[in-house]
């Protein structure tokens, strides 16, 4: 038995020199595009968000395990990313403080080297990649169970910024406590307000009678908990590491399948990964029927819609505009048809983007 298990580890380590050699040697090739794309264009762009979800795509559909598909494009983006940095480290700004779920879907989609910067406010991620200060940013736009985050929909009304992808995050919801906490004695409970309605009845039926205090992130719930010792936090596993505190109970979000949607927002268009989403938002004229005259063209060129809301428009009163998502990227000839259809009816319309649709 001693010398089987000895020749397996002699074929583990031979296997981690192949591995060592063949990502050198892919880190190699990287440098070498950064050189071919710069002699081209000085101002040329390194990430690309089509061929990055080609080549994971790919990745997943090669992969006959044992691990699973996401476990193993999750290792490639790592590799990437990686390799990424090693032509031109992306800078990503992020809705944080540090700790929160956006920074944890900043490097999901990103990866580990990707420089990231907390901002304060959705605003200032926006307003960070319109100045060139960023590549990139990244902002909640919708929950599984909350429904949309409407700053981040009014936010793209008046800027010009285009999406470039997005991610979706599985939530984890924990009850987190410092190791002063003094755990039978928890009268105040800290959270966003979001993560609070997602934990409701958890919270209904284990703390009924604790204080809920909202703040502005599950990041500063966990800071606060640091120096209390009558309080606990509700964040996830980003702001427990972060801060050094426990998990007396994990996973405590009423839904199982709690997930919250990210948006990746730059300044380039995406050309077409072959399985892609396109964004738009419209405004129609109050008229009898405009809802019609909107969803009309989407059916007869058989576009699947796959988000649809209505907000306030700016421009008056009772005034409202829609946005959209759909399967398809812009440029498709159907795409483009439809969407020629649906400008000649609207008061206005604006393509936010067409990217490729969350691989991970």
């Amino acid at each position: 038995m001693s010398d089987k298990l000895e020749a397996l580890r002699q074929r583990i380590d031979q296997l981690d020199s192949d591995v060592l050699r063949l990502i050198s040697e892919r880190a190699s090739c990287a440098k070498e595009v950064a050189r071919a794309k710069l002699a081209d264009d000085a101002s040329a762009v390194f990430y690309r968000p089509e061929r990055e979800a080609q080549v994971l795509r790919r990745i997943m559909e090669l992969n006959d395990g044992p691990l699973d598909d996401e476990e193993m494009a999750r290792l490639f983006r790592e590799i990437m990313s990686a390799c990424l940095a090693l032509e031109q480290p992306v800078k990503v700004a992020y809705l944080g403080p540090e700790g929160t779920f956006t920074q944890q879907a900043a490097l999901k989609h990103f990866g580990e080297s990707a420089v990231s910067l907390p901002m304060a406010a959705i605003d200032e991620v926006f307003r960070e990649v319109e100045a060139g200060a960023v590549n990139y940013g990244v902002v909640p736009v919708e929950n599984s169970t909350e429904g949309v985050v409407n700053h981040t929909l009014d936010t793209f009304m008046d800027s010009s910024i285009n999406i470039c992808g997005e991610v979706v995050l599985r939530i984890h919801h924990h009850l987190l406590v410092s190791e002063n906490t003094r755990r039978d004695k928890v009268s105040r409970v800290y959270s966003h307000p979001q993560s609070f309605a997602q934990c409701r009845k958890w919270l209904d039926a284990h703390f009924p009678h604790a204080e809920r205090v909202p703040v502005a992130s599950n990041a500063e719930a966990a800071k606060l908990v640091k120096t209390e010792w009558h309080s606990a936090a509700i964040a996830g596993d980003m702001a427990a590491k972060l801060y050094g505190l426990d998990r007396v109970t994990e996973k405590i979000e009423d839904r199982p399948d709690n997930s919250t949607r990210f948006l990746i927002i730059g300044s380039q268009d995406v050309p077409m990964s072959g399985d892609d989403k396109t964004s738009l938002v419209v405004a129609m004229r109050n008229q009898p029927g405009a809802l019609h005259d909107l969803l009309e063209p989407f059916h007869r060129h058989q576009i699947d819609m796959t988000r649809l809301e209505t907000r306030p428009s700016r421009s008056g009163v009772w005034n409202y505009v829609f946005f959209i998502d759909f399967k398809g990227h812009y440029a498709e000839p159907h795409v483009a048809a439809m969407l020629e259809e649906v400008r000649l009816r609207a008061a206005d319309l604006r393509v936010l983007g067409s990217y490729p649709k969350g691989v991970m």
